[in-house]
């Protein structure tokens, strides 16, 4: 086939259908539209927001995809459906409402005014959600960062929030909720959910490894291995086969969401993961859990290796080399978690480890950057 160089533009002609033989033939255009004409023509499009996190969040893909995440929304609809007794009358806040799914539980449970606070402007098609669904007199939303906000209530009941990220913090959506905490909610209030708690172990994940880092020294014939040395500092969210645990878990951080402060959320802690069986511990694995202690049913809100996938996964912190472990060997360190110093969405992970047993090895230190 004989194609037109490339370099050459060629003008888009309209197609017309004569009456006669059914052959398509070419109608020069009476007037081609110039492109500077074609800029004048947008259809209207949201805004930009320069606040990336909150803009990013009117993209009905990520809502999509929480909304479809069975775990998350099917806890959070157990807790509030089986605590209609706790509900029954009362004002309830969503903080971070999104399409408004939760203040959607939340009336179906009897509240009699929920507020929903949205920055993003899927907060205007979240109206139109709950109008539609019958609840336009008992659910409202007001669109605008929790902090500049004021709401018709002095108090409310009842906080309802979806805040975690990836490795639990990440995004730190949860200083937001801690702020309508202090300020709107009445003594004795409930949080839903009320605690949270985030764990790790050791992995063997060789296969893996070796696929994500390995990768960097075969590039078409080049080494590129210098990059390796960046990707092993930025931890990887994937799901994780329980199956590859080689340490027993332990929890490295627990709050009570009723009584933690925002200086509490950077925080440190020692560790000591108990091996289970000679292999090698190539990573650490780190997931969380939420508890609804407040709610009748008690449901926990898990992301653990074994458990249902969910769209947080696990986040995995590869090791720069492999430990050779034994059975009851124990690997000691502590972990420190702090929000980045120039965007506090992001987090850095210090973590210093030893292993103590049959073979010991001597302290590391790395640091990893969740963004």
């Amino acid at each position: 086939l004989c194609r037109p160089p490339l370099c050459l533009p060629m003008a888009r002609r309209a197609l017309k259908r004569p009456a006669g033989d059914g052959r398509w033939i070419p109608k020069e255009s009476e007037e081609e539209l110039s492109f500077e004409a074609f800029q004048q023509s947008w259809l209207p499009l949201p805004e930009t927001d320069l606040d990336y996190y909150f803009s990013s969040y009117a993209r009905l893909g990520i809502h999509e995809d929480m909304l479809k995440d069975e775990v998350r929304t099917g806890s959070y609809m157990e807790a509030i459906d089986s605590s209609q007794a706790l509900f029954a009358g009362k004002t309830v806040l969503d903080v971070g409402s999104g399409t408004g799914i939760l203040c959607l539980f939340a009336a179906q449970a009897g509240a009699a005014k929920v507020i929903g606070i949205e920055r993003s402007d899927v907060a205007q098609k979240a109206a139109k959600i709950a109008e539609e669904n019958g609840f336009g007199d008992v659910i409202s939303y007001i669109q605008g960062k929790v902090e500049e906000v004021e709401l018709p209530v002095e108090k409310v009941d009842i906080i309802i929030s979806e805040w975690m990220g990836y490795f639990l913090m990440f995004e730190s959506m949860l200083d937001c909720v801690l702020f309508a905490r202090d300020k709107w909610l009445r003594p004795g209030g409930q949080m839903f959910p009320d605690h949270a708690r985030l764990y790790m172990a050791g992995i063997e994940d060789a296969d893996y490894k070796e696929e994500k880092l390995g990768f960097w020294r075969h590039v078409r014939g080049f080494d590129l291995s210098p990059v390796a040395e960046l990707a092993i500092g930025e931890p990887l969210s994937d799901i994780v086969d329980a199956a590859t645990m080689v340490t027993e878990s332990q929890c490295i951080l627990q709050m009570d969401l009723r009584e933690v402060t925002c200086a509490e959320l950077d925080f440190s802690a020692p560790f000591a993961l108990k091996v289970l069986r000679q292999d090698f511990v190539h990573a650490l694995v780190v997931w969380f859990d939420v508890r609804f202690d407040a709610s009748e049913s008690g449901t926990v809100l898990s992301t653990s290796p074994g458990m249902p996938d969910t769209h947080w996964k696990q986040t995995v912190l590869y090791l720069t080399e492999p430990l050779v472990v034994f059975e009851n060997d124990v690997i000691v360190g502590r972990i420190g978690v702090r929000k980045n110093g120039f965007n506090p969405r992001d987090l850095d992970v210090k973590l210093a480890y030893q292993l103590q047993g049959l073979r010991p090895q001597e302290e590391r230190t790395q640091g990893f950057r969740i963004r």
